[in-house]
C-alpha cells in the first residue's frame, strides 16, 4: 500500500494539471495577452490629426461687396501693359511699363550671374553626345557587357550597285526599287562570352 500512495498523488497532480490547462485553454483568447505579456500598440494608419474647431479670424479679408471687381483680377489694359513689359507673371498696378528695375530685382539679377549663351541646350547636346563608353562604371561594364549594334541599317553595296546600273541601262529613276540592306545576325545571351 505503500507504494500505491505516490501513484494516486501523481496521478492527481497531473490529473489537475491537465484540467489546468485544459481551462485556461477554454477560455477563450490568447493567454498571454490576458496576462498582459504582449505590447498591443495603436495601428498607425487609424490615427489621425484632428483640424482645430475653431480657425482664427482673417481681420484683413473683407466679404466681397455685390457689383465691386475683384482685386485679383487685372483689368485689360492692365494686362496687356504687363505683356508688352515683357513680365506677364509679374502685376503692373499702378507702375508704369518702361519704369526702372526696382533695387530688389537687380540685385536678385547680379546674384545669378551671367546670362546664358542662346545655344546652351545644343551646346550641352553636343558634349554629352562625346562622351566615350570608357567611363562607364563597373557595374555599367557588368551589366552592358556586349555592346549595341550600331544604330541604322547597313546597305549592301555590291547588291545596291546592281540596281543602280539595272536601273541606269532601263532608263528609270535612281527611286525605283528598294535598297538592298544586310540583315543582321541576331547573337545569342552567351556569345562572345567564352
Amino acid at each position: 500500500m505503500t507504494h500505491a500512495a505516490p501513484k494516486r498523488a501523481t496521478r492527481r497532480a497531473r490529473s489537475a494539471l491537465l484540467s489546468a490547462a485544459l481551462l485556461l485553454g477554454a477560455c477563450g483568447g490568447d493567454i498571454s495577452r490576458t496576462f498582459g505579456l504582449t505590447r498591443d500598440p495603436p495601428d498607425e494608419f487609424q490615427v489621425t490629426t484632428r483640424a482645430p474647431l475653431t480657425v482664427p479670424p482673417d481681420f484683413n479679408l473683407r466679404p466681397p461687396q455685390p457689383g465691386q471687381p475683384r482685386p485679383q483680377e487685372r483689368s485689360t489694359r492692365e494686362q496687356a501693359a504687363a505683356v508688352l513689359a515683357g513680365r506677364p507673371g509679374i502685376a503692373v498696378g499702378s507702375a508704369l511699363p518702361n519704369s526702372p528695375v526696382s533695387p530688389g530685382e537687380s540685385a536678385l539679377l547680379a546674384a545669378a550671374g551671367p546670362a546664358p549663351p542662346p545655344d546652351l541646350r545644343s551646346r550641352i547636346d553636343e558634349e554629352t553626345s562625346l562622351i566615350d563608353s570608357g567611363s562607364r562604371s563597373l557595374t555599367e561594364r557588368i551589366l552592358f557587357w556586349q555592346r549595341p549594334p550600331p544604330p541604322g541599317v547597313v546597305v549592301d553595296p555590291v547588291r545596291e550597285q546592281q540596281r543602280l546600273r539595272e536601273n541606269a541601262a532601263l532608263g528609270r529613276s535612281q527611286a525605283v526599287g528598294d535598297t538592298p540592306i544586310i540583315q543582321r545576325r541576331q547573337r545569342g545571351i552567351f556569345e562572345g562570352l567564352f
